[in-house]
């Protein structure tokens, strides 16, 4: 498929810049059958009992932080993934890309450029890098929200079942966002499961995909842990006829990867698991998300689990309905449809 025929016009207006004052008060888009508009707190009676909602516990870091060459020009360092040895991979904006060996100041710390890899830079820092982010970072908001970070970003750009000790990410899972802790109380009372998964969002997670056709995309990779107990919980959830519901497109992915060989062990490591249409999948019965960028790879996996035509009748739908977009937007709950 071409990748222009996932794209769509966007207004600006329904990029949310700012979350709800409320976690649950979001709007939410059913398909199962048909389209249904509900509030995001009715979504505890979709579950039946016995059904598995799976969640991802990452946490995110403080990625972004601004400094200077040594030079003295101004730059940004975007952190993407944390390498052994006081050494990290990132991206840098600048009037200039740094060449090999440039030092760059951020605040009372340094780190040198020491390699280049496409897009990406690794820097060596004199101290720790998360403990340097954390000192000095800023909330990594995604490039479509046009504001500074502020004080309400550490929390409501978090999940309430974030890990901290999982501090491994860089854009935050937005689908769990919609998630407050009344509203899984509730959901554990009434007789499903919940269980946990990790996957570190990287900030390819926001990139286009840029091939002409979806099958040339060379997707990001992310670091993935799916237990050997969530598997066999799983299985044991499925072989009783009941349903496993996935929040967000990374615990998908997750669970995806960790069930390509089909056996009973769970998955750590890497992924590069890239679903477009076409593919089959063979765990997530229902998907939690919010809706996507044009022409990205999430909208890609959205289109492969209810059907192509099917995400855009939805998509046009939620545009009418002036529903609120990406990651501080509205929520959909879809029943799979491949086709």
């Amino acid at each position: 498929m071409k990748t222009s025929e996932f794209d769509y016009h966007l207004p600006d207006e329904l990029i949310a810049n700012y979350p709800l004052n409320r976690r649950s008060s979001s709007r939410l888009l059913v398909y199962s059958e048909q389209i249904e508009h509900k509030t995001f707190k009715d979504i505890i009676n979709y579950f039946k009992k016995g059904d598995l909602l799976v969640v991802n516990n990452t946490s995110v870091i403080p990625a972004r932080i601004f400094g200077k060459k040594i030079s003295g020009g101004s730059l940004e360092v975007m952190l993407e993934r944390v390498l052994e040895d006081n050494k990290a991979l990132v991206q840098i904006r600048s009037g200039r890309s740094p060449k090999i060996g440039t030092t760059i100041i951020l605040d009372s710390y340094k780190a040198e450029c020491i390699d280049r890899k496409k897009n990406f830079f690794i820097l060596q820092f004199d101290r720790p890098p998360l403990e340097i982010f954390n000192s000095i970072g800023h909330v990594p908001l995604p490039p479509y929200i046009k504001r500074s970070p502020e004080n309400l970003d550490k929390d409501r750009y978090a999940t309430v079942y974030a890990d901290r000790m999982l501090q491994e990410s860089v854009a935050a899972p937005t689908a769990g966002l919609h998630f407050d802790d009344e509203l899984l109380i509730a959901i554990k009372k009434s007789g499903v499961n919940i269980v946990k998964v990790n996957l570190s969002v990287g900030a390819g997670t926001f990139q286009p995909v840029k091939a002409k056709h979806i099958e040339d995309h060379n997707i990001h990779s992310e670091y993935v842990d799916v237990s050997d107990e969530v598997v066999k919980t799983i299985n044991h959830t499925k072989s009783s006829g009941k349903k496993i519901f996935a929040v967000g497109t990374t615990v998908t992915r997750a669970l995806e990867t960790a069930f390509i060989d089909e056996n009973d062990k769970g998955y750590k490591g890497f992924t590069k698991l890239f679903i477009y249409p076409g593919y089959k999948f063979k765990v997530v019965d229902n998907l939690i998300t919010n809706f996507h960028l044009p022409q990205s790879s999430l909208l890609m996996l959205v289109s492969a689990f209810i059907g192509y035509d099917n995400m855009r009748d939805i998509y046009k739908t939620a545009i009418n309905k002036k529903y609120r977009f990406l990651s501080y937007g509205d929520a959909m709950l879809l029943k799979k449809h491949e086709i």
